[in-house]
């Protein structure tokens, strides 16, 4: 190792310490072990440019293990990314800083993804190395890789533990995704002690068994062998590779080894004992020589030097191919589907009852032919869930440019995938299970919500219409959890036109995910809706009075069993108000003005109808309201009976109504 390498790496290790022992908080074991590789990667062997972070062609890179964000920071702050300051890396973990405890996608430059729960990032890096290997199907030619690039996602012990790394790294190795590195950062400890007092199979195995390329790095300090590693795993076309990098945890303070160095400051002794061992010319705090700051300028430079030869490439690219540069603009166009609001074609359907999961299938083999870079799939339930695309190709293994992705029953990893996809860029993503599985795909739901990633999840069976499959399979409190969730948009349509507005909605949305939430039963199409669905709110029925007698509120499903009730009520002399709500995110982003011409605050007898727990609509129904709604868990019945026993019926919405009236 160079004196000017050995000096760069340690002033990963001595800015990070810094920056931990500085907010008295954070996580200083990992970014002290794992620096060598990290500037191994970044200085010799990963394209990536910081005066141009988003370069289309980059490598990517991702912190797996989120909590050693500092050893993230340093890098970009040497490196140069964003103006990144040493003002910034001494705000680590204040508000408002640049430098958050965890990373976060969209608030610092340079940071390709919201890590923090273990495991996501590798599940992350799975998607954008399946982006890039899909888009280089579509887009390469002989003599112009413009698409071709690799994903590096770094990763320790914890990573390894959780279930989405195994998920997602088996879908990984079953596709050949050889751009994908793992980098391991295997140093045996964790927050209880030593990993051995939970974790003790063979990783190695395990991942030879996923189908992957692994390598080991017996010293995670030395460079020659990292580099070497490195360059093994590029040199490998057929499958991704994991490398096992055996590390120390607090590598040179007096901490080494130890379980408290993973999450706690060192202490100002211990930090002078760590920039001692390192022979650190300065005890000051983050202090950097100026050639180590020259060190990495020059390799910033060089680095740049990649992309402007990609740019000549793709310059020549589109002279010579001059409908594929047309095409990779479609693909990178976030409005391409802005127009399709005046598109009749678009929101034509067959006028006949239809499950809204059929509705859906009907959209998106539509949309496949407007979005070039729409893709996706569903965790083995494509013919249930209707998202397959006809005649759009299957992609696998030895058919990248396929745009249906089959993710196996992995819906966890799937979700986080789905993330990976659309953060690469130039495509748009959705990913479908049964809605009872939301519970499995929440944790990166959240992350799409965090990120502002806008991934489409289609979830279909969405209520005790599930029937036969029981309470197992009728989700119940899905809507209220999804709900929940900010900036977060749920869309559960009562019909074909409510249907078209939801996807609509979800493939115009710029930086919110959109949770589409559909039947397996049929539903008529109703008369009075429109495209204001995609207000949230609004009048499907209205009452002849100008003050309604009653407000019947609902969503899906119990819209039509509203508009039923309405009509018998109508008989007794009750003239009720029927207002379908598919997305109250939607609805509440509207003006208050119209929110009250939808639900009039004089009018105080409201009726929740919804095949779910009623949390979340007291703020419609108010004090003098009621609910028709699922008390518990659902049955193992047919749904017509389950409807029928839960109260889903004209009978008890109209007793429901006239009992506040």
């Amino acid at each position: 190792m160079s004196n000017i390498d050995n000096m760069s790496v340690n002033a990963i290790r001595v800015l990070s310490a810094d920056a931990v022992q500085k907010a008295n908080s954070g996580h200083p074991g990992l970014p002290l072990g794992a620096a060598a590789m990290a500037y191994e990667l970044w200085a010799k062997h990963m394209n990536h440019n910081p005066k141009n972070p988003k370069w289309p062609n980059r490598d990517r890179f991702i912190l797996s293990g989120g909590h050693g964000s500092a050893l993230l920071y340093s890098l970009l702050h040497l490196f140069g990314y964003g103006d990144l300051s040493v003002d910034d890396l001494a705000n680590f973990r204040q508000l408002d800083s640049l430098t958050p405890g965890h990373p976060e996608y969209g608030h610092t430059v340079g940071v390709e993804a919201t890590t923090g729960p273990l495991g996501a990032g590798m599940a992350m890096a799975v998607g954008m190395a399946m982006a890039e290997s899909h888009l280089a199907a579509k887009f390469n030619k002989e003599g112009f890789p413009v698409m071709d690039h690799y994903t590096f996602v770094l990763g320790g012990d914890g990573c390894m533990m959780e279930g989405i790394s195994s998920e997602a790294f088996s879908l990984a190795g079953t596709l050949g995704l050889n751009k994908l590195i793992v980098l391991y950062d295997s140093n045996k400890i964790s927050i209880e002690g030593d990993t051995d007092i939970a974790f003790t199979e063979d990783v190695q195995k395990r991942f030879d068994a996923f189908g992957f390329q692994t390598l080991v790095v017996e010293d995670g300090n030395n460079l020659e062998e990292i580099s070497e590693a490195i360059k093994a795993a590029k040199a490998e076309k057929t499958r991704p590779t994991m490398i096992t990098v055996k590390t120390k945890i607090g590598f040179g303070s007096p901490r080494e080894g130890m379980a408290s160095a993973h999450g706690e400051p060192l202490g100002a002794d211990n930090i002078t004992a760590l920039k001692e061992k390192l022979i650190w010319p300065s005890h000051e705090g983050f202090h950097v020589p100026e050639e180590v700051y020259t060190n990495f300028k020059e390799l910033a430079e060089k680095n740049a030097k990649v992309e402007d030869e990609w740019n000549s490439m793709f310059s020549k690219y589109c002279e010579s191919y001059p409908e594929m540069k047309e095409l990779w603009d479609k693909y990178h166009d976030a409005n391409i589907a802005k127009d399709l609001i005046n598109d009749e074609e678009f929101w034509a359907y067959p006028d006949k009852p239809e499950a809204t999961r059929n509705l859906s299938g009907m959209v998106i083999n539509k949309i496949k032919d407007i979005i070039p870079g729409f893709i996706g799939g569903s965790a083995d339930l494509a013919p249930s869930t209707k998202t397959y695309m006809k005649d759009a190709g299957d992609y696998a293994k030895d058919n990248y440019s396929g745009r249906n992705l089959h993710f196996g029953v992995r819906e966890l990893a799937m979700a986080a995938i789905g993330n990976g996809l659309a953060l690469h860029g130039g495509l748009r993503p959705f990913v479908s299970t049964f809605f009872v599985f939301s519970d499995y795909v929440k944790p990166m739901a959240r992350l799409s919500s965090l990120m502002g990633v806008p991934l489409t999840y289609v979830l279909t069976h969405d209520s005790i219409g599930v029937g036969e499959d029981g309470p197992t399979h009728e989700p119940i409190e899905q809507l209220a959890m999804l709900r929940a969730m900010p900036n977060f948009t749920v869309f559960r349509p009562a019909d074909a036109t409510e249907t078209i507005a939801g996807w609509y909605y979800a493939i115009t949305s710029t930086k919110t995910p959109t949770a589409l939430v559909l039947t397996r039963q049929n539903l008529s199409q109703l008369p009075g809706s429109s495209k204001d669905a995609l207000k949230g709110g609004y009048v499907v029925d209205d009452s002849s009075k100008e003050v309604p007698d009653a407000i019947l509120l609902a969503s899906g499903s119990e819209v039509e069993l509203s508009v039923s009730a309405k009509k018998e009520l109508l008989k007794e002399g009750i003239d009720v108000r029927v207002v379908s709500m598919p997305s109250m995110e939607l609805f509440e982003q509207q003006t208050t003005e119209y929110k009250e011409s939808v639900l009039p605050k004089d009018v105080r007898a409201r009726v929740a109808v919804e095949a779910a727990i009623d949390f979340g609509w007291g703020k419609y129904v108010g004090l003098d309201g009621a609910y028709v709604t699922m008390k518990g868990f659902g049955a193992s019945a047919p749904a017509a009976e389950l409807f029928k026993k839960f109260g889903f019926t004209t009978e008890n919405v109209v007793a429901t109504v006239k009992s506040i009236i």
